[in-house]
């Protein structure tokens, strides 16, 4: 069993061990090397994602071709792109690594199947989308009520070792920013 998977699991549901292997049956073992793609524009997503460790990015081109980073998923986090894998629409966004690295892959068949096997899995579903839910509302929320220096503040300070892992252009895409504006911030910040 993947212990952290498992530990995962214990923090947002009641779970038996047996449930948990029955669980991990489902789960498919992927490794991705950096700048490689799970996901593309134009595809339909068909699985949801747990990654055991490394860094991964969500993002879409806007029509000026410049990246817009929408989400980041790093270790012990599930990543998916949910309009298209529950529409069944081809994606509009894009899911690449930024680090080698290694997966748990869910199918929605089996999504399917394990959830009505194991209810509280659903139910560990239901509580990730709603923190996900939230904390993009706080992040909108931020990026229309902070100045520059307040946003990067308030995301550094509560991101320290995710900084450490992701580009500085990334995060300034992140927080709605030029790269040029964000160094200028994070010099003035030291």
């Amino acid at each position: 069993m993947n212990q952290n998977l498992t530990e995962y699991l214990h923090r947002y549901i009641e779970i038996t061990e047996t449930e948990i292997k029955h669980f991990q049956s489902y789960l498919k073992p992927r490794s991705i090397k950096k700048k490689e793609f799970l996901l593309k524009s134009g595809k339909v997503c068909t699985s949801r994602y747990y990654i055991v460790n490394g860094c991964f990015k969500m993002f879409y081109f806007d029509d000026k071709a410049n990246e817009q980073i929408l989400h980041f998923g790093i270790d012990n986090w599930w990543m998916t792109e949910y309009e298209s894998l529950i529409n069944k629409t081809p994606s509009k966004l894009n899911i690449q690594a930024l680090e080698d690295s290694e997966l748990l892959e869910l199918t929605d068949e089996n999504f399917k199947k394990v959830t009505k096997e194991i209810p509280e899995i659903y139910r560990m579903f239901m509580i990730i989308a709603e923190k996900t839910f939230i904390a993009s509302q706080r992040r909108l929320s931020y990026m229309l009520s902070y100045s520059g220096e307040e946003l990067f503040r308030v995301f550094t300070s509560k991101n320290a070792a995710f900084c450490q892992r992701v580009p500085q252009y990334l995060i300034a895409s992140y927080l709605g920013m030029t790269p040029e504006f964000f160094s200028k911030i994070r010099g003035r910040m030291k």
